[in-house]
């Protein structure tokens, strides 16, 4: 019975190839359609790699086709619109319409549990407080600090050069300029790209040190001041891990690394670019201290700070 698909590819082609000749020549088309049914059949059962297309040839790529449409099918068709994570469809919904500058209130009803016990609203008061005509803003930087940077609570988060293209690094810093926030660079360096509009920077230093690294990727005092001192730069950010790859580093193929890019990190062509797992410029928490003291210093007096996903708390504590 597995094998019947099969059969009847082998036999439908060699009835069409018959009528094809006999009667009309149109029944080639099923001819065509039927012979490659039938090699595809007949690879799945020469093949070694999947034992459910050896096992039941042709028949097994429904499943595949399936596997492939499940996501749409699930989405368009079970789950319901307080379904899905971490964004349900009803705040894809709103996302969608406030990008698109239309109506995003739906009034009359609602299909959230109002009463449950993770639900959350807002008291409605007698004396409202008047809406601020300013975004709020958080000043960063102490009494050390010659340049504290007053920052907007939303902001564009570290995305490299290289996982983004020049016109999304354009366009993402033009709304930074707009929207009198920053955009952090990523550990990717910083590029003509992320100067070229005008918008605030948080310039982020990962293991790899990109843009100011010397031949042997250790850390280089004299590129580090080359940026940091710009006016576009308002704070640096030392990266030392992150939650997707915590102490693993990362690579960067050599096929992958494009002019631009290399100029950019400053890393040679042809190699592959290595994100070392830790920092060679600080090994303990006293030492990332007067890391931190150091580039404060190099970049005329603006705020640094560190990103890491925490791992053991007495490191963190440590700090």
């Amino acid at each position: 019975m597995r094998f019947l698909p099969l059969i009847i590819a082998v036999v439908a082609t060699l009835m069409c190839c018959l009528l094809g000749e006999t009667v009309s020549p149109y029944f080639h088309l099923l001819t065509c359609i039927s012979l490659f049914l039938a090699l595809v059949g007949i690879w799945d059962l020469i093949q070694v790699r999947h034992s459910i297309t050896r096992n039941y040839p042709i028949l097994a790529h429904l499943r595949f086709l399936q596997e492939m449409i499940r996501p749409e099918i699930h989405q368009y068709f079970i789950e319901s619109d307080l379904d899905g994570h971490p964004y349900n469809r009803n705040q894809r919904s709103l996302i969608y319409r406030r990008s698109k500058n239309v109506e995003d209130v739906l009034p009359f009803g609602t299909e959230l549990d109002v009463y449950g016990r993770h639900h959350e609203w807002i008291d409605h008061s007698m004396a409202p407080h008047k809406k601020s005509e300013e975004a709020f803003r958080i000043s960063v930087g102490g009494s050390e600090c010659q340049k504290p940077y007053s920052c907007s609570i939303l902001n564009i988060s570290a995305m490299s050069y290289g996982a983004l293209s020049p016109s999304a690094i354009l366009a993402m810093n033009a709304g930074a300029k707009k929207g009198n926030f920053y955009q952090c660079t990523g550990e990717g360096g910083l590029t003509s790209y992320h100067r070229k509009k005008g918008g605030d920077l948080v310039w982020q230093i990962g293991t790899g040190y990109f843009g100011c690294r010397n031949e042997d990727g250790t850390f280089c005092e004299d590129l580090f001041v080359e940026h940091a001192i710009l006016d576009q730069v308002k704070m640096i950010e030392i990266k030392i891990s992150q939650g997707a790859k915590p102490g693993h580093g990362g690579v960067l193929p050599a096929a992958k690394i494009t002019p631009e890019i290399a100029a950019a990190r400053k890393i040679p062509m042809g190699r592959d670019c290595i994100s070392p797992p830790g920092h060679t410029a600080f090994s303990t928490p006293r030492g990332l201290c007067e890391f931190i003291g150091r580039l404060r210093e190099l970049s005329g007096g603006k705020p640094v700070g560190f990103k890491l996903c925490v791992g053991h708390r007495t490191e963190f504590l440590s700090v």
